[in-house]
């Protein structure tokens, strides 16, 4: 009998099967979003740009990133063209419709988005706002503003540099709208025409970012997976990047030069995105008005994750059995634990009180996450009085 456990073994089977050639080899990926995915990814831009017929595109980033040792990547992306860098952590309105407003006094043709999820969250919006009127409450999810959105969206490129979102194949963006409220706006308008994947853009991102971004995947293909619509291939995709992200997120925290950890992770972060319209759940519908107060979303899914899966095991069924087995844990019992250690492990906080959050907002935000639209495909919804016990437990 072999001592090597099912994820052990899982993970030999990943390695054998991509080579390292394999790494270095640029494959387009075609569902929604046609996706260059692969080391070298990014060198193609410029290229991309001219099939779509973009000569004037709005590239959107953040200033701490043009500080960043991929800085002057990005600047060379950027080249002729025009940038918008005020992107703060937790996209708001106004920001969203200052790169707007830059877009059209540009006559711009096109959003660049080159960043982690905040950009990319932006940059949606930003095409939201360019091309449709009002403001961005009126087009929430929670506000049934879906059908809102029309196809006057001007196209999205997206280029993460971290490997957590998903937001490159996504329909959604989360925005502090006007109102101060942190709300998901979705639609088919809104997915990017184009993505490029290149883990090179994710190999100087730190230690600890980048275990936070890594969870923000763990998160997402958990609660796609957990999530009580039924999309069988979905629900596929969530669970080979589970497995993926938690196989290789040790190894780019302690090395973030590992070419190999780095392209596993970019890629789960991909495959948590090309599960979205599965759907999330409470882990979600609590980040997003926690959000609002500045904390880092990924970092907020690591801790609430564990009392999630508590909160929601029974109703989970086999589901939580399938996500074990494919961990290498004896028993579904073992899984919030298992995540707690991985979290630990990589060096991220487990409470919500290490984040400088203060008890006292603690039924406001139960509040709102009973009314957040992820509570309606977590399984089931739960109510203001359940939220408010995963919110002491994470406390």
């Amino acid at each position: 009998m072999s001592d090597i456990s099912p994820l052990d073994e899982w993970k030999r089977n990943q390695i054998e099967q991509i080579s390292d050639t394999d790494l270095n080899e640029v494959s387009l990926l075609t569902y929604l979003t046609k996706t260059l995915f692969g080391f070298g990814a990014a060198d193609k831009l410029a290229e991309e740009l001219d099939l779509l017929s973009v000569s004037r595109p709005l590239f959107v980033t953040d200033a701490p990133l043009l500080n960043s040792p991929i800085g002057d990547t990005i600047r060379d992306m950027a080249e002729g063209h025009v940038v918008y860098s005020g992107t703060p952590e937790n996209p708001t309105e106004q920001s969203c419709r200052d790169a707007a407003d830059m877009y059209l006094a540009h006559n711009c043709d096109a959003i660049v988005a080159v960043g982690g999820g905040s950009p990319m969250d932006l940059a949606k919006a930003a095409a939201l706002l360019a091309s449709h009127p009002g403001e961005l409450a009126t087009y929430a999810l929670a506000n049934g503003g879906l059908d809102r959105i029309t196809k006057a969206c001007p196209p999205i490129i997206a280029i993460p540099t971290t490997a957590g979102t998903g937001s490159e194949v996504a329909r959604t963006t989360v925005i502090i709208t006007a109102g101060g409220q942190k709300l998901p706006i979705g639609s088919p308008y809104l997915i990017p025409a184009l993505a490029i994947c290149d883990p090179a853009l994710t190999l100087s991102l730190p230690p600890r970012l980048t275990a936070a971004t890594a969870f923000d995947t763990i998160a997402h293909c958990v609660e796609s997976f957990s999530s009580s619509r039924i999309n069988l291939p979905a629900e596929a995709i969530a669970l080979d990047g589970l497995q993926r992200a938690v196989c290789f997120v040790e190894e780019a925290v302690q090395d973030g030069s590992d070419r190999r950890a780095r392209w596993h992770l970019l890629m789960a972060a991909m495959q948590g995105g090309l599960s979205f319209p599965k759907g999330l759940g409470a882990i979600h519908a609590l980040a997003h008005p926690l959000g609002e107060t500045g904390v880092h979303h990924g970092t907020v899914n690591a801790i609430l994750l564990p009392h999630v899966l508590r909160q929601n095991s029974k109703a989970l069924g086999s589901k939580i059995s399938r996500m074990a087995q494919a961990l290498g844990l004896a028993s579904p019992d073992m899984l919030p634990d298992f995540f707690t250690d991985l979290k630990q492990r990589t060096g991220l906080p487990t409470r919500l009180s290490e984040m400088g959050l203060n008890e006292s907002i603690l039924e406001a935000i139960a509040a709102k996450a009973e009314i957040d639209s992820c509570n309606t495909t977590n399984p089931p919804p739960l109510i203001k009085s359940q939220y408010l016990d995963i919110l002491r437990a994470a406390f």
